[in-house]
C-alpha cells in the first residue's frame, strides 16, 4: 500500500511540474531559514550547559546595597577560607579576565597583545569541562609560570599544536611553560579565552598579591559546583554568615545557576559573551513564522488544485476507496514533497553555512554525527509535515463523488474563502516584519547619529605606559611630548591623551568624590575621565558654562569639568562654576571650573549618568588619535613608528573606535540583519504562492477571460480583475499586521533610553512594498492571461 502510494504521489509530482517546483522552492526557503534561525537559538539557550553537572554550577553574585549595583566579583580569599570549609560546596573554582592592560605574549622575535586571556586558579580544569588536544591541567596547578592555550592560539604564538607541550613563551617579559592545548571553546561557552595563566603567576607580584588577598575586595568570579541535593540558598547564608561583618554590611549575596549567565543583563561590568533573551525569543517566532507562510503556500496551493483531481478522487470513491486510503495517500504526497525540499534546504544550509558564520560571528559546525543536527532537522520537518498535510489531507479525503462531480462546495467552509484568509495571513506576517525591518533600521541609525561629533571609522586608540618612575610633571612633559611627535605626521588629524577608556561604552565608576552639599547617606553613581586636557576638542564636546582645562599646565591638576546631569544630579549649588571639588584624600581644594552638555558615553540603552572630567597626568596611559579621511593606514604606520620609537619592546596594539561600536551593538545589529534578510525571505515565500494562486486562477477562469474579450474587455480591465481580489487580501492584511507590527516595536524600543518615536510613514512604506510586490507578482499571470487567444479557451466549447 505505501508503496502504491508513493508511486502516485510522485508521478502527480511530475505531473504537475509548475506547482510543484512551487510547492518545493517554497518549503525548501522556508525550511532553510527557519533552520538557520533554530540553530541560532538553540546556540543561545544552551549556553555553558554542555558541561558535567552544568545544573550543580554557580557563580557567586555580590549585591551592593546602596549603589544597587550587580557585580560577578566577589573577594578572592572566600575559596579556601569559607567555600572550602562547606560540606554542600563539592568544588569551587575563581576566574579574573585580564582586561586593559593586556598581557604581551609570544618570543623574543615578535610580541603580540593577547585580548582573550584571564587568571584561573588549580580548580577551574577539574570544575568546567575541556578536550585537552596535548598536555594535561595537573602541571598547570603544579607550577605557577604555566600556559594552557586554544589550538588557535597555539598556532598563533607558535605556528603549530604538535610539540608546543613543553616550550616556553614570553608573557610580558617572563618566560611561561605550555602545559596544555585545548580546543577551542563551542559556540554555546560563555569562557572565550584564548589564554590562560595561573592566579598563582599573578600572585608572584607582592603588589597583587596583597590586593588579591584583602578579604573586602571584590576581584574574582567565583564558582561552586553543590554537592548533590545540596540547597543553593543554603549555602548563600551559610557563605554570608561566614563574611567579614563590613561586606555584610554593604552588600548581599546570591548564587547565579551558570546557565543564566548568558541571559543576565545587570551586572555593571562583565567579560563574558551575553545574549538577549527578548530579541533570542523573537527569532524563535520568527522560524516558526517562516515554516507558517511556507506551509500556508502548500495548503493554499493543494487546496485550490482540489478542484482539478475531483474526478480522480470521486473516481476512486465510487471504486470503494475509503477516507483512510485517500488521507494515507494525501499525507504521503506532502511526506514525499517535504523530503525532497528538506534535502534541497540540507544542501542550502551547508552552501550558505560560511556566510551565516559571518553574520552572526559564531563558528556553527554541521556534522553529520551531531544528534542534535538531526532534531532540528527532524523537527523541522515534523513541524512542517503537521502544519501541511493534515488539512489538505482531511480536506481532500472527505469529498462526497456526486456533490463534487455537480461542482458543489466540497468542505463546510468555501475553499476560496479559506484561501483568502490563508493568504491574509502571510502578508500580515511579511508587513509585520517588514516594519520591524524599518523601525530596527531607523533605531540603528538614530544610534549612529549619537556619535557623530567624529567619524567612528578614522578613530583608534592605543595603551601607552612608559617606566613607572615618572614624576607627575615628567609624565606631563613625556606624554605631552609624544602626542606632538604624533601631531606632526600629515594622517593625523588630531591626538588625546586618555586613560583607556573611550566614549563608545566608558564603565568607570569611582567614588570618593566629595563637595558642598553632598549627602552622606545618598550614593552618587559617578564616571570619571581622569585626562581630560585634550579631549574636548578631540570629542567634540559643548562647553556650556565655565571654560576647560588649560593646555600643559599644572593650574588645573586639582580641578574638574561636569555634565549637565553630574551638577544636577550631584545638586551642585549655584553658582556651579568656582564650587568645591576634591577627590579621596587630595589635601589641594579642587574646584570645578566647567560645565559641558550631555554625551553618549554609553549604550543608548542607559540613560546619560554624571560624568566627572579631572586633568591629572598620573592616570595618563594612552592615546586617542584621528586619521585624516581616507588615511588610515598612513596613520596607523605614522603611530606605530612613534610607539616603538619610545617602548622598542612592546608590541603596538591598536582598537579603532567603530570597532568598539560594533561590540557594544553587536546584538542589535546582528538581530536587525537576520530579522531583515529573513523578513525579505518571508515575503519571497509569500509571493511564491501568490504566484501560484495567480496562476491558478487564471487558468480556472480561461473561458470567462476569452468571452470577457470577445466581448470588448480591454488587457488593463482583464489584468484588474485577476488582481483586484489579491490586492484586496494584501490590503486585509495591512490593516491587520499595522497595529501589531505597532506594538511589538513599541516593546522592543522600551528597552533603549534614547529612542526614536515610531512614525506611521513606517507602516505605510511596510504596507505599499507588499502592495507594490503582490502586484508584481499576480500583474505577470494576468497580463499574460489578457493577452491570450480567446480562440483558444473557447476552442472546447
Amino acid at each position: 500500500m505505501i508503496k502504491n502510494h508513493l508511486k502516485t504521489a510522485w508521478r502527480t509530482i511530475l505531473r504537475q511540474r509548475t506547482n510543484s517546483v512551487i510547492h518545493l522552492s517554497g518549503l525548501a526557503v522556508g525550511m532553510t531559514a527557519a533552520f538557520f534561525i533554530f540553530l541560532w537559538v538553540k546556540n543561545e539557550y544552551s549556553f555553558d550547559r554542555y558541561h558535567p553537572d552544568a545544573d550543580r554550577i554557580y557563580r557567586l553574585t555580590s549585591h551592593a546595597k546602596r549603589a544597587g549595583t550587580t557585580s560577578a566579583s566577589t573577594p578572592y580569599t572566600w575559596g579556601e577560607g569559607i567555600l572550602g570549609q562547606l560540606s554542600d560546596v563539592q568544588a569551587f573554582t575563581r576566574m579574573r579576565p585580564i582586561t586593559g592592560v593586556l598581557p604581551s605574549i609570544g618570543n623574543a622575535d615578535q610580541l603580540l597583545k593577547e585580548k582573550a586571556a584571564a587568571y584561573v586558579d588549580a580548580h577551574w580544569f577539574a570544575v568546567f569541562h575541556y578536550d585537552f588536544l596535548a598536555g594535561r591541567p595537573q602541571p598547570f596547578r603544579n607550577h605557577p609560570h604555566s600556559l594552557i592555550l586554544t589550538a588557535s592560539a597555539a598556532i598563533k604564538y607558535m605556528g603549530k599544536i604538535e610539540g608546543a607541550v613543553g616550550k616556553t613563551l614570553l608573557v610580558d617579559g617572563t618566560a611561561y611553560t605550555v602545559q596544555g592545548i585545548i580546543t577551542d571553546p563551542p559556540t554555546n561557552s560563555s569562557f572565550h579565552y584564548s589564554v590562560y595563566l595561573p592566579v598563582a603567576a599573578r600572585h608572584t607580584d607582592p603588589l597583587w598579591r596583597t590586593r588579591d588577598f584583602q578579604d573586602d575586595f571584590n576581584t574574582y568570579s567565583t564558582y561552586i559546583k553543590l554537592a548533590p541535593g545540596a540547597s543553593p540558598d543554603g549555602v548563600v547564608q551559610r557563605v554570608v554568615a561566614t563574611a567579614p561583618e563590613h561586606w555584610r554590611e554593604s552588600d548581599t549575596l546570591s548564587l547565579r545557576a551558570l546557565s543564566d549567565l548568558h541571559f543576565e543583563n545587570d551586572l555593571d561590568f562583565t567579560d563574558l559573551r551575553h545574549g538577549n533573551r527578548p530579541m533570542t525569543g523573537v527569532l524563535l517566532l520568527l522560524g516558526v513564522l517562516l515554516l507558517v507562510v511556507a506551509c500556508i503556500n502548500y495548503v493554499n496551493l493543494t487546496t485550490a488544485k482540489a478542484t482539478v483531481r475531483v474526478k480522480e478522487i470521486s473516481i476512486k470513491k465510487i471504486v470503494g476507496a475509503e477516507r483512510r486510503h485517500l488521507f494515507a495517500q494525501f499525507v504521503m504526497e506532502t511526506v514525499l514533497l517535504a523530503t525532497i525540499a528538506l534535502l534541497i534546504a540540507l544542501l542550502l544550509t551547508w552552501a550558505f553555512l560560511p556566510f551565516f558564520n559571518q553574520l552572526t560571528s559564531l563558528s556553527f559546525v554541521l556534522s553529520l554525527a551531531d544528534p542534535s543536527l538531526w532534531t532540528l532537522y527532524g523537527g523541522t520537518l515534523l513541524a512542517t509535515l503537521v502544519m501541511a498535510s493534515i488539512y489538505p489531507a482531511l480536506l481532500l479525503s472527505a469529498f462526497r463523488p456526486i456533490a463534487a462531480l455537480r461542482g458543489h462546495s466540497f468542505g463546510p467552509v468555501k475553499d476560496s474563502l479559506l484561501r483568502k484568509a490563508l493568504v491574509v495571513v502571510q502578508f500580515s506576517i511579511s508587513v509585520a516584519l517588514i516594519a520591524g525591518t524599518l523601525v530596527i533600521y531607523q533605531q540603528m541609525r538614530f544610534i549612529d547619529r549619537q556619535y557623530d561629533q567624529y567619524d567612528k571609522s578614522q578613530v583608534f586608540s592605543f595603551l601607552f605606559r612608559p617606566s613607572r618612575d615618572l614624576s607627575m610633571e615628567a609624565k606631563r612633559a613625556y606624554f605631552e611630548n609624544v602626542r606632538q611627535e604624533l601631531l606632526s605626521h600629515s594622517s593625523i588629524a588630531d591626538a588625546a591623551v586618555n586613560s583607556g577608556v573611550d566614549v563608545v561604552d566608558m564603565r568607570n565608576e569611582w567614588s570618593g568624590f566629595d563637595w558642598d552639599g553632598r549627602d552622606e547617606n545618598k550614593v552618587y553613581p559617578l564616571t570619571f575621565f581622569p585626562i581630560g586636557s585634550t579631549l574636548d576638542g578631540f570629542y567634540q564636546l559643548e562647553v556650556t558654562a565655565g571654560r576647560w582645562f588649560l593646555p600643559d599646565s599644572r593650574e588645573d591638576e586639582h580641578n574638574y569639568v561636569l555634565n549637565e546631569t553630574a551638577v544636577h544630579q550631584l545638586g551642585i549649588r549655584e553658582p556651579v562654576i568656582g564650587q568645591r571639588l576634591s577627590l579621596g584624600s587630595d589635601t589641594v581644594v579642587g574646584r570645578i571650573i566647567g560645565v559641558v552638555a550631555d554625551f553618549h558615553y554609553l549604550s543608548v540603552r542607559e540613560k546619560i549618568g554624571a560624568v566627572i572630567f579631572g586633568n591629572n597626568p598620573w592616570y595618563a596611559n594612552s592615546f586617542s588619535v584621528k586619521s585624516v579621511p581616507g588615511r588610515q593606514a598612513e596613520a596607523l604606520t605614522a603611530a606605530a613608528q612613534v610607539f616603538n620609537t619610545h617602548l622598542p619592546d612592546e608590541p603596538f596594539d591598536y582598537q579603532f573606535v567603530s570597532e568598539e561600536f560594533e561590540q557594544v551593538y553587536r546584538e542589535d545589529y546582528q538581530a536587525a540583519t537576520l530579522i531583515a534578510g529573513f523578513s525579505v525571505l518571508a515575503l519571497l515565500v509569500s509571493c511564491l504562492g501568490l504566484y501560484g494562486l495567480a496562476a491558478f486562477s487564471a487558468e480556472r477562469r480561461h473561458k470567462e477571460i476569452g468571452i470577457r474579450k470577445v466581448l470588448g474587455a480591454t488587457v488593463s480591465g482583464i489584468a484588474g480583475l485577476l488582481s483586484k481580489d489579491f490586492v484586496k487580501s494584501v490590503l486585509v492584511a495591512i490593516a491587520i499586521a499595522s497595529p501589531i507590527a505597532y506594538w511589538a516595536m513599541e516593546q522592543w524600543l522600551a528597552d533603549f533610553a534614547y529612542r526614536i518615536t515610531l512614525s506611521w510613514w513606517v507602516f505605510a512604506v511596510a504596507g505599499l512594498a507588499a502592495i507594490i510586490v503582490a502586484l508584481l507578482t499576480v500583474s505577470g499571470q494576468a497580463i499574460r492571461a489578457a493577452l491570450a487567444n480567446p480562440v483558444d479557451s473557447l476552442r472546447d466549447e
